[in-house]
């Protein structure tokens, strides 16, 4: 596939492609001429649950988890601090605008990840008193920290179900900061200081993470020798164990001077999130973009933000003005302790900083809590605007520009500054523009069974980040108008499908669900946009990821959509998946040499791979691609005509939920998936099997209406009456025009529905409280009445503006009050366009 195929294929949709490819086509350009002229701006979103900076693929992602933008320090999609710092200096006096300075804990006794340490241990039940410091424990083994049952982690490998550990170390002086204990445990632990027990959880967290401990905790501190001992209990899955002690940092007085800039605005559209600030005399916008253009791959996987910042006087005289932006090398880290190498060097129009970690393990990671630790990370400044570029700790960097002074470049060190800082200039009524580009370079993306890939944007012959940095400079403003093109695009569609709530939830998932992927090509050449389960399991190509974000590719770029599915039919193809049903993933991110899931969903993956195959056959005007996976596809919709109407207890989507037996939206899935395969099969003149696999579809789905109907509405199970669920599946059958169903089923369980509501949102089922946005946005595609889409709709947008959980968009949260339950910044939400799509599919 070339780049000119696939721009043509994600314009094309349904019947009479050539028309409406021509039609697409000339709205675009008529978008795009109007907004290069006019250049209007108005407001899409101003409320989010956190809010997208960078974003491009699953490790290179930075996102504010404030309203402010200079109320917290920014971050990484799951949690972990990537800052970012941005200044101005007005008149002499200093407004911080971005981010929020910080320093980590300053460590007392340093985890393995600082320093290496032994402890004695034992895999056996110690007697009583094994946590105090008069307990002999010369009988005990002495072994490095961590310990893990994964070899390639592990100093020490555990591999029981119980381990005891006891730590010895020698305080000069008790701390007189806030203490910090520094822990990673794998699973259930207990902590004690000096005999008593100071913290315990049930669980396990992915990472070393800071607890912060009460004044009580630190009383138990002596001058001299102390002991730390714990017990983990592996309760299922893997093992681990790491720890430290640390506190505060002490405060940097000489950094007190700096003032918050008073943000007045925000306002986030597909593309962009754009800000303003009063910084004392002088106005200042500053605006992420991330041409993440969905119907221009080039572009889309260039791994390259802009940060422009435009100053202003608001009081018509002019002013001294001058601008710092600095970003933390945490961004090319997966834990802060590791060591980086920095640099600063010229390179055609720009200056530029790297850096990158001194290990460099390409791939040699995998996993759910992880940020990327190799490739490098770029700013980028014109050479014309005279930056000067330092690379210093992060507090220097901060005390250089506020105190005018000059910096020393650091070649190596942990948590480095790179820091990029404007020339001086009088500033008056007439805008100022200065930019930064944020780069990085990953070197290689995934492995794809066994063998390592290249990103999209790095596969033509002699492409260099550098090349690709100049590049995207040169053509800023056209890449600007584009985006301006595509945030239009974007709003007026969903604005037309379903309102402008509806819209407003539409641009929060937008760049979220596409940063949630990896895009390369096969050895074979085929497309792969490879996803990320983001704090769900860390999969890599889930078929029930693919399935629920599919509406959103399917309406802007099918391309994408075969990106998807291409992996999982290699995988039955080549014979390295041999169940008769569809698998559910290729592996843990970012290694995709086979499925890694404990278990399957049958009916569920098998329904989702031949759903979505023909809702691409519909999207691009032919089933050509069915046809050449036909084999594959008839061999899971067989499975689903043998186990599919009824299913027996097994997994599904919704599996936090708890396995189901008799599940009858499952049912559902499996009847639509039959009828799909017989509308592929109508496409490609194969009348005889067409007729067979419709018709069987169209009974099943008669059998389906009497068996779980219980009078107002349909039930969760066939065999439960007293229960209820979202049947979000059957919206197939109204986009892709099956017409399995007549309305009024749609009708009786749209109205049971509305009786079941939340302040925050429809629940899942009857079993639980909580509920999914992305399924609920199915379920609102069910009725035809925009007054009954609206009272679906518009809880799912309170949640997402007044949930107390200030994370990228999660789409499982409680209808109750709003909280995260789980997941977040998840692929998932290109869901939330199904309205458009139908709407697309119904032209």
């Amino acid at each position: 596939m070339n780049d000119a195929s696939c721009a043509e294929a994600s314009l094309s949709f349904g019947e009479g492609m050539r028309v409406r490819s021509k039609f697409i086509k000339m709205r675009v350009l008529k978008i795009f001429i109007l907004l290069f002229f006019s250049q209007q701006l108005f407001a899409q979103v101003t409320k989010a649950p956190a809010y997208p900076l960078i974003t491009h693929n699953p490790y290179f992602c930075v996102w504010s988890f404030s309203d402010e933008l200079n109320a917290s320090p920014t971050k990484h999609w799951t949690g972990t601090n990537q800052s970012l710092i941005g200044l101005i200096k007005v008149d002499n006096k200093v407004y911080r605008f971005l981010g929020k300075e910080e320093k980590a804990p300053e460590t007392i006794l340093p985890a393995s990840d600082e320093a290496a340490y032994n402890v004695k241990y034992t895999e056996e039940l110690p007697a009583e008193g094994w946590m105090n410091a008069s307990f002999d424990d010369s009988k005990w083994k002495t072994g490095a920290a961590p310990f893990s049952d994964n070899d390639r982690q592990a100093k020490t490998l555990w591999k029981s179900n119980n381990l005891w550990v006891r730590r010895t170390f020698t305080l000069n002086a008790i701390p007189d900061r806030k203490l910090y204990l520094k822990l990673f445990h794998d699973d259930n632990v207990e902590v004690y200081l000096n005999g008593e027990k100071v913290y315990s959880r049930n669980g396990w967290n992915n990472t070393a993470e800071y607890f912060e401990m009460d004044d009580a905790v630190k009383s138990k501190l002596i001058k001299g020798n102390n002991i730390i001992a714990i017990h983990v209990a592996n309760t299922a899955g893997g093992q681990g164990l790491d720890f430290g002690l640390s506190v505060d940092p002490k405060p940097d007085a000489s950094l007190n001077s700096i003032e918050l800039a008073k943000q007045t605005g925000l306002d986030m559209n597909a593309t962009q999130t754009a800000y303003t600030f009063t910084c004392g005399a002088v106005d200042l916008d500053v605006t992420f973009t991330s041409p993440l253009l969905i119907n221009d791959l080039d572009i889309m996987t260039r791994p390259v933000s802009y940060i422009s910042f435009k100053t202003k006087s608001n009081d018509g005289a002019q002013h001294n003005v001058q601008l710092y932006f600095g970003a933390t090398t945490d961004l090319a880290v997966n834990v802060p302790a590791q060591a980086v190498n920095a640099s600063q060097y010229n390179n055609g129009g720009l200056s530029l900083l790297k850096a990158g970690t001194v290990e460099q393990p390409i791939l040699q990671k995998k996993g759910d809590n992880l940020r990327i630790d190799w490739g490098y990370v770029y700013i980028a400044a014109p050479l014309s605007l005279k930056p000067k570029q330092s690379i210093t700790t992060i507090d220097d960097g901060l005390k250089n520009f506020v105190s005018n002074t000059s910096a020393k470049n650091i070649s190596t060190g942990k948590q480095l500054m790179l820091n990029t800082v404007f020339p001086a200039e009088k500033v008056g009524t007439t805008a100022t523009e200065k930019l930064v580009m944020v780069g990085y370079d990953d070197l290689y993306a995934v492995q794809y069974f066994h063998q390592n890939l290249k990103c999209w944007w790095k596969l033509k012959d002699g492409v260099t980040i550098e090349g690709v940095l100049n590049q995207s400079y040169k053509e800023y403003k056209d890449v600007l108008a584009k985006c301006d093109a595509i945030n239009n695009m974007i709003w007026n569609d969903a604005v037309a499908a379903g309102g402008e709530t509806y819209a407003k939830l539409c641009i929060m998932a937008y760049r979220q669900s596409i940063a949630a992927h990896a895009v390369t090509k096969s050895p074979d050449g085929e497309i792969l946009f490879l996803s990320k389960e983001n704090f769900s399991n860390g999969s890599i190509n889930t078929v029930d990821i693919t399935y629920p974000s599919a509406p959103l590719y399917l309406a802007y770029n099918p391309e994408l959509i075969k990106g998807m599915l291409n992996g999982i039919f290699y995988y039955t193809e080549s014979g390295n998946f041999k169940e008769a049903y569809a698998a559910h993933d290729l592996g843990t991110y970012p290694i995709a040499n086979g499925q890694t899931y404990g278990e399957g969903m049958p009916v569920e993956e098998s329904g989702n791979m031949i759903i979505t195959t023909a809702a691409l056959c519909k999207a691009q005007g032919n089933a050509d691609y069915a046809k050449k996976h036909w084999k594959t596809l008839t061999q899971w919709v067989d499975f689903l005509m043998k186990d599919g109407f009824d299913p027996a207890n097994q997994l599904c989507t919704d599996d936090f939920a708890g396995h189901l037996a008799r599940n009858a939206n499952l049912s559902a899935k499996a009847i639509v998936g039959i009828a799909c395969y017989g509308m592929m099969a109508d496409m490609l003149g194969d009348k005889a099997t067409a007729q067979k696999y419709t018709d069987t579809a169209k009974a099943m789905a008669l059998r389906w209406m009497k068996m779980d109907d219980v009078g107002d509405h349909y039930a969760l199970t066939f065999d439960k009456g007293d229960t209820w669920s979202q049947k979000y599946n059957l919206v197939w059958d109204k986009v892709l025009d099956l017409n399995l169903f007549p309305q009024e089923v749609y009708d009786k369980e749209i109205r049971y529905y509305l009786t079941k509501q939340n302040k925050y949102g429809l629940p899942l089922d009857s079993r639980k409280t909580y509920t999914k946005s992305d399924w609920i946005m199915w379920t609102a595609g069910l009725t035809n009445n925009k007054a009954d889409f609206d009272l679906l709709v518009n809880p799912i947008y309170r949640y997402a503006t007044e949930t107390p959980t200030r994370v990228p968009l999660s789409d499982w949260h409680e209808t109750t009050d709003g909280r995260q339950v789980g997941f977040q910044a998840r692929s998932v939400v290109g869901g939330y366009f199904m309205k458009v799509l139908k709407d697309k599919m119904a032209k």
